[in-house]
Parts: C-alpha cells; structure tokens; sequence
C-alpha cells in the first residue's frame, strides 16, 4: 500500500514520461535520468506528455510500489520548473494540489516549521 506523510521527500521528473512503464522502466528513469537511487525510500512522480496521467513509485520494505491515477477530464497542473533541472522536489501539499485539481498558479503558502533532513 502506498502511504505518503508530509515528511517524505517527494521528486517531480520534468519530462514526459512513457506510461507503459512499470516497476523497472520507471526505477531506470530514477536511476539514469535523475541519477538518484529508486530504492532510497523516496517518491518519484511522473506524468505522461498530455499530463492526464500520473504515476507515483516508491519503495517500501520488501519492494516497489506504484499508484497510476488517470484523470478523465483536465489537465494536471505543473509548478514552475526550472530549465536546467530534471526534476522538481515537491512537497505534500502541492502533490495534493495537483492530485486534487487545484490551480498551483497564484497561490500562497505560509510559513510552516518544517524539520528537513540533511542531505549527504
């Protein structure tokens, strides 16, 4: 089962992804494009190039995970990506957002404390 808490780290791929791809396809893109590892735990999301589909991997402690969702009207919305970057990190709340439909666009977060981890 794929549960998500506000404190996982969440990666958003930049490109359009193939969403034929399964468990190894989509571990690939983690491994060769992102170059992170797919087994450290965190979440990559993909969406495919009409971005009405979406896919969330994760491994958990025996094996991979994957929640697909397809939208049967709209778009899912992206948040602003910079161009030299193959991925977004995201967090809990702007996934939810995107999920949800909601506009990413002009909107305001306030300032929350947030425990990050640190990184290696």
């Amino acid at each position: 089962m794929l549960a998500l808490h506000g404190n996982d780290r969440l990666f958003l791929y930049r490109e359009a992804a193939d969403m034929r791809k399964g468990f190894d396809g989509l571990s690939g893109l983690v491994r060769n494009e992102l170059k992170q590892d797919p087994c450290s735990g965190d979440v990559f999301i993909f969406l495919n190039r009409r971005r009405n589909r979406i896919k969330l991997l994760r491994w958990e402690r025996q094996g991979f995970s994957i929640y697909y969702k397809r939208l049967e009207s709209g778009r899912i919305e992206l948040p602003s990506i910079a161009p030299n970057k193959q991925s977004i990190p995201l967090n809990w709340a702007t996934l939810a957002m995107m999920l949800e439909g909601v506009s990413l666009q002009g909107r305001s977060q306030k300032k929350r404390f947030s425990f990050t981890k640190k990184q290696p």
